[in-house]
């Protein structure tokens, strides 16, 4: 697979819940002890991370919703990216999860300069406040030093020294807890570097996606890598490795094919002794306002929560099933992959979706410019513009538009089961 390049991404995060007056929750591998929760140990021997001697499987998802419902799913593990950890802590503790805590180092694409020192000791001396800060927190797995630092650059060789630094200040502030860095994925020789320039790292964390994910623990042994493996992220398939309309617009798998995808990557990971974290339990606009989301804006979920639960051994509310997919097809040219139509015309799109419980399904139709923003390593982007008088007739079974002026744009269908799921599909077109 070609290298996924600038992908990484740097989730925002808001916390929900308390515990009930006068309950202690302790998660998993946390003692309670008297009225104090005890950190537990956490330790690497060979491929396994253990927690308190006991080999702990690393499953989550990088997060920036509530994590209540994600436990349920049978996950151990949450991932952030940088900032200030203790309000997901607490959440985590409270849920029973496992934190990967990240220290977010500067990126050289985005300015950060390595060759000027008052930079480093400035940024290590902001790390190291957050590593003593929160290094007895009881909900703490490992310090994620850095996200995809090495993308975008001509030349990589400032940034795994400036990894081996910060990874070494860890392990001298918190030797409790291991170091984990995070690649976009092997590379040539991506993993060879990190082992000999940054020793002090002790879990290898890789983001990939697509059919990359069959391989991409092998293709790290392969270059070196003894010690634990954990994907940091993963997807059913990155914009940058899908098919494109003539105009460039990537084609986004529908929700059931995303979960259908992720069920053979998780159960891939597993065979491989790696640990797997989905990215992103949330929602953000990367490309589409769907692409990489396991939850809709208000909380509902899709499938791939059901194929996360039936790898880890959890259950989703309810044991709802969320609405599938069949297909949504241009309607007079079924096979077509996305739609033209001249201005003053307009396009009809048939759309086949069934629930799984025979819920009465509900289908929203819309109309979005396609995205002109094409963020570098996961990078804000704005969310084009809407069109809610572009659909003139929109059903459970198909939807017509028209009225737009000639350009790009995509039309999205989403099911909703009134239970807490939906799917979601959506298709390119073009006005001309």
């Amino acid at each position: 697979m070609a290298e996924r390049g600038a992908q990484g991404r740097r989730a925002t995060r808001r916390t929900a819940g308390t515990l009930a007056a006068g309950l202690l929750l302790a998660a998993p591998g946390v003692v309670a002890h008297g009225t104090a929760v005890l950190a537990a140990d956490v330790t690497v021997s060979g491929r396994q991370i253990l927690v308190d001697g006991q080999p702990f499987p690393v499953r989550g998802a990088a997060v920036e919703a509530p994590l209540a419902p994600l436990a349920g799913l049978g996950a151990t593990t949450v991932r952030s990216y940088g900032g200030d950890p203790g309000p997901l802590l607490d959440e985590a503790q409270k849920a029973g999860l496992k934190v990967i805590a990240g220290l977010w180092v500067g990126h050289p694409r985005l300015g950060a300069d390595y060759g000027d020192r008052a930079f480093v000791e400035r940024q290590l001396a902001e790390l190291e406040a957050i590593v003593a800060k929160y290094k007895d927190h009881p909900a703490l797995l490992m310090w994620g030093v850095g996200n995809e630092v090495e993308v975008d650059l001509a030349d990589d060789s400032p940034v795994w020294p400036a990894i081996e630094e910060v990874a070494r200040m860890v392990r001298r502030v918190d030797p409790a807890h291991p170091t984990l860095a995070v690649l976009a994925e092997t590379g040539d020789a991506k993993v060879k570097k990190l082992i000999a320039q940054a020793p002090s790292v002790q879990v290898l964390g890789l983001n990939s996606y697509g059919d990359a994910l069959y391989s991409v623990a092998g293709r790290a042994r392969a270059q070196g890598w003894t010690g634990p493996i954990v994907v940091t992220e993963l997807g059913a398939l990155g914009q940058w490795q899908a098919a494109q309309a003539p105009w460039g617009a990537p084609f986004e798998p529908s929700s059931t094919q995303k979960a259908i995808q992720l069920r053979r990557y998780l159960k891939a990971l597993d065979e491989a002794e790696a640990g797997a974290i989905v990215f992103l339990w949330g929602q953000k606009q990367e490309v589409t306002p769907t692409w990489h989301g396991l939850l809709l804006p208000d909380g509902t979920g899709l499938e791939a929560a059901e194929a996360m639960a039936e790898a880890w051994g959890g259950q989703v509310p309810g044991s709802n099933h969320a609405p599938r997919i069949a297909y949504l097809r241009v309607a007079d040219d079924p096979s077509a992959p996305f739609a033209s139509w001249s201005a003053g015309d307009e396009g009809s799109f048939t759309l086949d979706a069934v629930d799984p419980d025979e819920d009465l399904m509900e289908v929203r139709w819309f109309v979005m410019g396609e995205s002109t923003a094409r963020g570098v390593g996961g990078d804000r982007e704005e969310e084009p513009p809407f069109f809610p008088e572009a659909v003139r007739q929109g059903g459970p079974t198909g939807a017509r538009v028209s009225g737009l002026k000639p350009g790009r744009y995509r039309i999205f269908a989403e099911v909703r089961d009134g239970r807490g799921a939906a799917a979601t599909v959506n298709m390119p077109f073009e006005v001309k």
